[in-house]
């Protein structure tokens, strides 16, 4: 009995996967797309390679080089996108900056599918009074900004327990912040998913054979999410990153010493009419690129992973 396990679902998921990657190979913005956020990717992994001085090491920093420009205008090889206010090559901290957006973006949006993704399940697949408390739970939680949450939250933890570990905890601070804010967004989405396919014929012939209830959303439904989550997940890092650069922007995110692109930006922002835009432009164009590119990717997956679409 073959069918079984292979569930019709999960045939046409798959039937749909390799539409949308036959579809892509033939669009050139998406495929752009794809390759610069791969780029990122890669850069973010191998950033204690590529990047040309170590941001860990105790001469990194050296006020002697504060504010030096782009060799194109000072033909110092040393620092091909000049220094910051530290004096630090800017290119390697640009570096290391986009590996700690990226991470902290990528973990806190985990974090939501976790949340939300179990939420979403046990809501949609149970539902009643479960499902009508959950909801409520999501209700109350979406009533309040994601910003405001992160930053009530991350000030009164740095009033109790003092700057200094602030710094140490930052980044987890960040990435539980960011995470626990926003799973509503994929409870909500899951669960509709789960109210289509729970009635159909192979999720009827899987209760019929006695299968359990866990096996049944793990197995047979949670596949059939896929489509949307994906979707989802590359809006909601883009959303993260930009939540993580704003709040560090704001002075509540990556410490001085372990920057992010945010953070980049904030500490040059008062240098941007001054003659040193280097240290704040150059960040932010690699954080506008970021935020472009995956935003591409989402709306692009977004068209070719509606089932009508993929029909068509």
């Amino acid at each position: 009995m073959n069918i079984w396990h292979r569930p019709q679902g999960v045939a046409e998921h798959t039937t749909r996967v390799r539409h949308v990657l036959s579809a892509m190979r033939g669009d050139k913005l998406a495929l752009f797309a794809l390759c610069i956020f791969a780029l990122y990717c890669l850069v973010a992994l191998l950033a204690p390679l590529l990047a040309p001085y170590d941001v860990n090491s105790v001469d990194f920093m050296d006020l002697e080089n504060a504010e030096l420009a782009p060799y194109w205008q000072t033909g110092d090889g040393r620092f091909l996108l000049g220094t910051d206010t530290q004096g630090r090559d800017l290119l390697s901290v640009i570096l290391y900056g986009t590996r700690l957006s990226l991470t902290i973006g990528v973990c806190a949006v985990l974090i939501q599918l976790l949340m939300g993704g179990t939420i979403g399940l046990l809501s949609g697949y149970i539902g009643g009074r479960l499902d009508a408390f959950l909801m409520r739970a999501a209700d109350i939680q979406l009533s309040f900004s994601t910003m405001m949450v992160a930053i009530v939250v991350l000030a009164v933890f740095q009033t109790l327990f003092g700057n200094a570990v602030y710094q140490q905890l930052a980044m987890l601070m960040l990435i539980l912040v960011l995470g626990i804010a926003e799973w509503p967004i994929f409870a909500r989405i899951i669960r509709a998913c789960v109210f289509a396919e729970k009635d159909k014929e192979y999720v009827d012939a899987a209760r019929v054979l006695g299968v359990s209830k866990v096996r049944i959303m793990l197995r047979h439904i949670l596949p059939n999410t896929v489509s949307p989550i994906l979707v989802i997940l590359t809006i909601q890092i883009a959303n993260a990153i930009v939540a993580e650069a704003a709040l560090s922007f704001l002075g509540l995110g990556m410490p001085p010493a372990q920057p992010s692109l945010g953070a980049l930006i904030s500490s040059g922002f008062n240098y941007l009419f001054s003659g040193a835009w280097w240290i704040s432009v150059f960040p932010s164009m690699t954080l506008i690129l970021l935020i472009f590119v995956m935003n591409l990717l989402g709306d692009w997956l977004r068209d070719h992973l509606n089932p009508q679409a993929a029909g068509g």
